[in-house]
């Protein structure tokens, strides 16, 4: 009896404002397209009890952002139960798994304050994750007045991380840029400051190696 091939995990990251839920879906039907089942899920979030841990994180009550370690511990909690209720469980099963921020963002987030070291972060991402790691990262990479911009034009109130000074989402994007560097094989560096059709041809050439690679074996 044939066993199935396993799907393959890719996670989008970058700033606030750089497009990854328009790539997301991008991506989605491009896939689609070429037969694969694809489905679109987010961090923090994806099944109930995680959903309900992102609500708390990004609209915490009173307003009053949790501290930097706490909101790593809570974003932990929810990628485990994401991880266990939807992702491993679509990966066995040969689906596609595209999401919107993963553990990189954890690093990053709660890392730049300076209040949660790297080890502490890695070693919570190495008992929560495990062997799930990301088959393919596109970060997408913009100015911050450039993502500034975008976000301004949004409509809806912003969440805890959107209503933080330009400084912080500077050291964001210089975060991100880093994990890029030391992980060029997993990670790619996509300039998202293009338009949306041109970030999504970029993002495509590397998919579609995943893709040649699934296919092959």
């Amino acid at each position: 009896m044939s066993q199935t091939a396993r799907g393959r995990f890719i996670t989008l990251e970058g700033g606030e404002g750089t497009g990854k839920s328009t790539l997301q879906i991008a991506l989605r039907d491009r896939l689609a397209g070429q037969g694969v089942e694809v489905i679109l899920t987010r961090e923090p979030g994806g099944p109930p009890r995680a959903e309900a841990i992102r609500a708390l994180v990004l609209t915490p009550p009173g307003g009053q952002p949790f501290s930097p370690l706490a909101e790593a511990l809570l974003m932990n909690a929810a990628r485990r139960d994401h991880l266990d209720e939807l992702i491993r469980p679509a990966l066995a099963a040969g689906t596609w798994v595209i999401c919107d921020r993963f553990s990189d963002s954890t690093r990053v987030y709660q890392g730049v304050s300076g209040e949660v070291s790297p080890e502490v972060l890695q070693n919570l991402e190495d008992h929560v994750v495990g062997p799930t790691r990301p088959d393919l990262t596109l970060i997408l990479d913009a100015p911050v007045s450039v993502a500034h911009e975008r976000r301004a034009a949004r409509k809806g109130s912003q969440d805890v991380f959107e209503q933080r000074d330009l400084d912080f989402h500077q050291s964001v994007r210089l975060a991100f840029s880093d994990i890029a560097r030391a992980e060029p094989v997993r990670c790619k560096l996509i300039d998202a400051s293009r338009p949306a059709s041109e970030v999504a041809d970029a993002a495509w050439s590397y998919v579609a190696q995943l893709l040649t690679s699934a296919e092959v074996h």
